[in-house]
């Protein structure tokens, strides 16, 4: 198992209760992929280095996990394919 940190920013255009649910539904992606959540950090509003997909702010959220490499495989996975999330960012932290 590798410890990762694991960034990931939601659209803000959404209700409160679905940017929730979406930081959930990433977090369950892991849980049952066996990770071990560590730590997770809701971050709330903030605003972008730059605009993506013409959004100027997002909802930041941080998860330290000890997971597989396929458990990060399938959370990068489904990332990407998530319409709710503007950008993700896994770091594999040595120790």
């Amino acid at each position: 198992m590798n410890k990762y940190e694991i960034m990931f920013i939601v659209r803000p255009d959404m209700e409160e209760a679905e940017i929730k649910n979406t930081a959930e539904s990433m977090k369950k992606v892991l849980t049952d992929a066996k990770a071990k959540v560590l730590d997770e950090k809701a971050m709330g509003q903030k605003e972008l280095a730059y605009e993506i997909n013409k959004y100027t702010t997002g909802y930041y959220y941080l998860l330290v996990v000890e997971a597989s490499k396929e458990a990060e495989q399938e959370f990068n996975r489904v990332a990407r394919i998530n319409e709710n999330l503007l950008r993700h960012l896994i770091v594999k932290v040595e120790e």
